[in-house]
């Protein structure tokens, strides 16, 4: 949880074993994964958000990431997503105030369980490079990023172009703008590289869900289509380039938290 003006924002950021085995049993030291895009929602409200410190008692805001599982009655949704691979009894929440979801999917769960959710779609993270003031270059010099999903990084590491995930969010943006190609297994490896306009090409990932992935482009008014097994065949394949106004998810960006009607 990271407090932006005094409006809680939530992320996932879990902490695993520094050191591994019984060594790390009786040491047990713990440090943040650290995942980047796990990283975006804070940078994003922060930088959205009035310079005004919220009232308290501001409800919770989730943004970034897979996390609608973790939302509690009477937070505040804005961009944020379902994740396939979690069950659907860990939602728990019976009141939400929605402003966007990341997609159609995780529109249709949340109003299955009967919570109003308005049309209006995209991950924050779209926002996140021009809001950092990071862009593509106009003379890439990388010719493949290859980016994978957390969970994939141990299989990824000793490709040619190789961006471990827990790179620090900005140096990815940068990276990413630099290349000519970015071949990712991660959702927001994705989102960077269609923020940015570089070609992405998407490679099925070991330990997730393809819910996300298809929730993630179906809101920006494209289909999941091809996903590639492997790294190689990516290099042959690329999604539909991002064509999205980002107006309405912007609008929908809940400045009242700090700035309450009068």
């Amino acid at each position: 949880m990271t407090a932006v003006r005094g409006v809680e924002v939530f992320h996932w950021n879990p902490k695993r074993p520094v050191i591994r085995g019984r060594v790390g049993r009786l040491v047990p030291l713990r440090r943040p994964v650290g995942n980047f895009g796990d990283l975006l929602g804070p940078e994003v409200v922060d930088r959205l958000a009035p310079d005004s410190l919220a009232p308290s008692g501001s409800p919770r805001l989730l943004t970034v990431g897979s996390i609608v599982h973790f939302a509690a009655d009477s937070d505040v949704v804005w961009g944020s997503g379902v994740n396939g691979k979690v069950p659907t009894t860990d939602f728990r929440a019976k009141r939400l105030d929605v402003r966007a979801v990341r997609g159609p999917l995780t529109a249709e769960f949340l109003q299955a369980r009967g919570i109003d959710v308005p049309e209006v779609f995209g991950d924050p993270g779209l926002l996140a490079p021009a809001l950092l003031g990071v862009s593509r270059s106009d003379a890439p010099r990388i010719a493949v990023t290859h980016l994978p999903n957390l969970h994939d990084a141990r299989e990824w590491r000793r490709l040619p172009g190789f961006l471990s995930p827990t790179t620090d969010p900005r140096r990815v943006f940068e990276r990413i703008g630099q290349s000519r190609l970015v071949v990712s297994s991660s959702l927001h490896g994705v989102v960077i590289a269609d923020a940015l306009g570089v070609p992405v090409s998407l490679v099925r990932p070991m330990k997730e869900s393809l819910f996300k992935y298809q929730d993630y482009l179906e809101g920006t008014g494209r289909r999941l289509g091809h996903v590639s097994a492997d790294v190689g065949e990516a290099l042959r394949h690329r999604l539909e380039p991002l064509q999205w106004d980002s107006e309405p998810l912007v609008a929908a960006f809940p400045r009242d938290l700090w700035v309450p009607p009068s």
